[in-house]
C-alpha cells in the first residue's frame, strides 16, 4: 500500500488499495484505520470497498472493553487505546463527494440482499498520498430501500456535547449538514439515485492488508 501506488492525475485508479481513517474526537491521533480498495475516484466522487474480513484498527477502552459496551455516561471520558480486529459481516461500499461533510455507506445482508444506506456525518475528507482522513461527528442518518429515513445516534451526539467533544459551533455545523443530507435524500439525488445498490466488487480483488505504519502522519493533505 505504497503512498504513490495507483495515483494518476491526483486520483487513484480502480483497484488501488488505500487507507480510510478517522481521527479521535478532540485530538489528533488516528484511532480508526480501514484498508479499502478504490472502486472509483474522480473529481465528483470517491468510492471504496471495505471487504469482509479486512484487518482494521478501532478504538477500545484502556482495559480492552469494546467502546459500545461501555455505558453512555462514561463512554467518552474513560481512557482509550486502539486494537486490531477484523471487519465482521458483509462488506461496505463507501461513497464520498469532495468537500461534502458526510459520506454514504451501503450495507447488504448475506447473499447481496440490499439492506440500507447510512449517511455518516463527518468532517469533509482530506486526501493524502496513502488515503483519506476525517473525524466522525457522532450523528448519522439511516436510509431504507423504500426511502424512509431515520436519525441515528442522537443519544451519542448529546453525550458528546455534554462531555465537551462537540461545542455549540460544531453542533450547529453538524445539524446543518444533516439537514442538507436530508434534502438530498428527500429529492432522491445522488448517490441514492445512482444504482450503487446493484454494484458488486471485482472478484479478483484480494482483501487489503493493514500496513504497519497505518497511523503515519501524511507529508501533506488536500481536500
Amino acid at each position: 500500500m505504497g503512498e504513490r501506488a495507483g495515483r494518476t492525475s491526483g486520483h487513484w485508479a480502480a483497484g488501488t488499495r488505500i487507507l480510510w481513517r478517522y481521527r479521535e474526537n478532540g485530538g489528533a491521533r488516528i484511532h480508526i484505520a480501514r484498508p479499502v480498495t478504490v472502486v472509483r475516484d474522480d473529481p465528483d466522487l470517491l468510492a471504496v470497498w471495505l471487504a469482509p474480513g479486512t484487518e482494521c484498527v478501532k478504538p477500545v477502552l484502556a482495559d480492552g472493553t469494546p467502546v459500545h459496551q461501555e455505558p453512555l455516561a462514561t463512554r467518552y471520558t474513560k481512557p482509550r487505546t486502539v486494537a486490531r480486529g477484523r471487519w465482521l459481516g458483509t462488506g461496505v461500499l463507501k461513497l464520498a463527494r469532495p468537500a461534502e461533510p458526510w459520506s454514504v455507506w451501503l450495507f447488504w445482508e448475506p447473499g447481496w440482499r440490499f439492506k440500507n444506506w447510512y449517511v455518516n456525518l463527518e468532517e469533509p475528507l482530506t486526501r493524502w498520498a496513502g488515503g483519506v482522513d476525517s473525524e466522525d461527528h457522532f450523528l448519522d442518518i439511516s436510509v431504507h430501500p423504500d426511502g424512509a429515513r431515520y436519525w441515528r445516534d442522537e443519544d451519542e451526539f448529546a453525550q458528546a456535547r455534554r462531555d465537551g467533544l462537540v461545542d455549540s459551533a460544531l453542533a450547529g455545523r453538524v445539524r446543518a449538514a444533516g439537514r442538507a443530507a436530508i434534502e438530498v435524500i428527500d429529492a432522491w439525488g445522488p448517490p441514492f439515485s445512482d444504482g450503487w445498490e446493484n454494484w458488486r466488487p471485482d472478484p479478483s480483488w484480494a482483501v487489503p492488508s493493514l500496513p504497519q505504519d497505518w497511523d503515519r502522519t501524511p507529508a501533506h493533505v488536500s481536500s
